[in-house]
């Protein structure tokens, strides 16, 4: 069965492209699979069919059909996962850091879902599209930590709709450059395509409100360790917020300054903890994960430094 969403475009909105503000308001496609809906005639702006590349005005109608899947391609590979916990709708793993989510050119096999086809068989939803079964939010590569797999249709569906009325609550854990400030903060700025580099993301007057919470865990010299709640799930949303304030985080390659010598490989985040109501019971579940070791033993270094 197909799933629809119409959304009404506001003058913040105005002048986005179509697939790109799809893909940002619906966490659970990506821009390619957007691109691909359009050019199959199940996307309409104002009830006509709309081209990927349309910028959009106040007031249009945007309605999204996402059809079934059509049966995936990617091949089933025995991956070992770390099972955080599983039942019959949901799975919610700790995705070790330098492995992509799901298959991507450069990256097509050895994916979380590569591994998540072989542990879930035929129980897995098919809403994220052919190359995204279950996926119901990403994490980047080389941020590690707790990622929501879902096991069917529905439950797909259900935690999607919390992802976009917040009430599905990700905190993080993060070591960013500088000495934060402040104990505590809120960071509202806007994240859309950077205009300098359409590769990467930045906080733009027309880019999708952004909202990142954070605390300030400990302080270091060179460094601290911020925890940070996401009322909202933008591309690379703590990496481009936190860089933006001026304090970007440790190993960050893309949006840090490129001067760091830190030994890490890739940015130091961690999806520490999860918090949703479940599809089936309607019971609030949480779920916490411990630092991985890169993590710890960078923090240690800078502790040793600092005392």
């Amino acid at each position: 069965m197909s799933e629809r969403e119409l959304f009404t475009i506001t003058p913040s909105e105005a002048g986005t492209r179509l697939d790109q503000f799809l893909a940002d308001a619906m966490e659970e496609l990506s821009r390619s699979r957007v691109q691909s809906l359009c050019a199959a005639g199940y996307i309409t702006v104002n009830g006509t069919a709309a081209k990927k590349n349309q910028k959009l005005r106040p007031g249009d109608r945007v309605e999204a059909e996402v059809p079934p899947p059509a049966p995936a391609e990617i091949l089933p590979q025995n991956i070992p996962l770390d099972i955080v916990y599983e039942d019959a709708s949901v799975l919610v793993i700790n995705k070790p850091k330098g492995m992509v989510v799901h298959p991507a050119p450069g990256h097509p096999d050895g994916t979380v879902v590569n591994a998540v086809m072989y542990h879930c068989g035929d129980s897995l939803s098919g809403i994220g599209g052919a190359l995204r079964p279950g996926i119901v939010h990403r994490i980047d590569k080389d941020t590690s930590g707790l990622l929501m797999i879902a096991k069917n249709d529905r439950a797909h569906a259900a935690l999607a709709a919390q992802l976009k009325d917040k009430s599905l609550s990700r905190i993080y854990e993060a070591i960013v450059l500088g000495r934060m400030r402040e104990d505590a903060a809120t960071i509202d700025a806007p994240i859309g395509r950077s205009v300098r580099d359409r590769k990467k993301m930045a906080v733009v007057p027309d880019g999708r409100r952004a909202v990142t919470h954070y605390e300030t865990v400990a302080r270091y010299v060179g460094y601290s360790h911020v925890r940070c709640r996401l009322e909202t799930g933008r591309t690379h949303q703590i990496r481009v917020h936190m860089a933006h304030i001026g304090h970007p985080l440790a190993g960050d390659a893309v949006y840090g300054h490129g001067r760091e010598k830190t030994g890490l490989e890739g940015q130091c985040l961690h999806a520490g903890r999860i918090r949703f109501i479940h599809p089936d019971s309607g019971e609030a579940m949480e779920f916490s994960c411990p630092l991985p070791a890169y993590f710890t033993e960078f923090e240690a270094r800078l502790r040793e430094v600092s005392q």
